[in-house]
């Protein structure tokens, strides 16, 4: 009785983790959400960066293709750190603002396409340089086993069933 009640609502109550009820509202304000805090993230670890090691910060080290690259000179080599520090703060956004192990990867694929799609836009032409393939590349890879790993130990926490004091057994 109790499920035809909340089939209707919630979708048919299959005693899984979450509903099986397509939300896009919820999908893209997570997506809004995951690709605000790559770019606030990637704009403050360049500026950490930038001031560590004596660099002017533009607005070009987040969106343009030539300041990144570990054989550069100027601040390339610290644009690249920064870019892959941000993969590794961004898989903590996956972890507080997906929070579901098999949605990492479409996550951190979505921000990489709009990065490259804000990046297109910004530059006027598609990035070209294999250096900056291979860092969008190995930032993915980052940020999805990274924050796989994080959703992946929240996930299989034990759910306390008992409101009383804990007992051993």
């Amino acid at each position: 009785m109790i499920e035809q009640l909340f089939a209707g609502r919630f979708g048919r109550m299959t005693g899984t983790f979450r509903s099986n009820v397509w939300d896009p509202v919820l999908i893209v304000g997570q997506i809004v959400c995951m690709q605000c805090q790559f770019i606030v993230t990637l704009g403050m670890w360049v500026y950490i960066l930038n001031f560590i090691c004596g660099f002017d910060t533009t607005i070009d080290q987040l969106f343009k293709q030539a300041d990144k690259g570990l054989f550069t000179e100027g601040p390339g080599k610290a644009n690249t750190i920064a870019y892959s520090l941000n993969c590794l703060t961004s898989a903590l956004g996956l972890w507080f603002i997906v929070g579901r192990t098999k949605q990492c990867l479409d996550f951190a694929v979505t921000v990489h396409v709009l990065q490259f799609m804000i990046c297109w836009i910004y530059n006027g032409h598609i990035p070209s340089t294999v250096s900056w393939w291979i860092l969008n590349l190995v930032g993915v890879t980052l940020m999805t086993v990274l924050g796989e790993f994080l959703c992946m130990r929240s996930e299989i926490k034990a759910i306390p069933l008992g409101m009383g004091p804990k007992v051993d057994l």
